[in-house]
């Protein structure tokens, strides 16, 4: 818990004030098997990674390229709660999944896009507020 508390500040310092929209939510969120479901923060972990993975896209597309850092974050993530298996084969798809999205409907930055960083950003803050609040020691 502590790697992950120490990868969730770092996490916070990448992510600046925005606005407190929310961002919109994945249309079918994937269902977590049972053994996923000890850590009661894994639905927020899994949410978290998907952000992350739309932030990379999107942060690129329009803010030019950060040098990996939301792909560092993640990486941090995984190492801190996913070193191997099933969870860490879950994080990566929802990182995986949230560039991807953006992938396919943004191919410049448009206000839109703008939009999308902005209410991530404030949702990514958080969750990662809510977790290291709720389950760090």
């Amino acid at each position: 818990m502590a790697k992950l508390v120490q990868a969730l500040a770092l996490l916070s310092i990448l992510v600046p004030a925005a606005a407190t929209a929310q961002a919109p939510r994945a249309s079918s969120p994937v269902p977590l098997p049972p053994a996923a479901l000890r850590a009661p923060y894994e639905p927020q972990l899994v949410r978290l990674s998907e952000i992350m993975g739309a932030l990379h896209y999107l942060r690129t597309l329009c803010e030019g390229p950060e040098g990996g850092a939301w792909r560092r974050e993640m990486q941090a993530l995984l190492d801190a709660e996913a070193a191997g298996g099933e969870r860490r084969e879950r994080l990566v798809q929802a990182f995986n999944r949230g560039y991807g999205g953006f992938e396919q409907t943004h191919r410049t930055c448009a206000p839109a896009a703008r939009l999308a960083t902005r209410r991530y950003v404030a949702e990514a803050r958080k969750l990662v507020s809510e977790i290291t609040s709720r389950y760090g020691n």
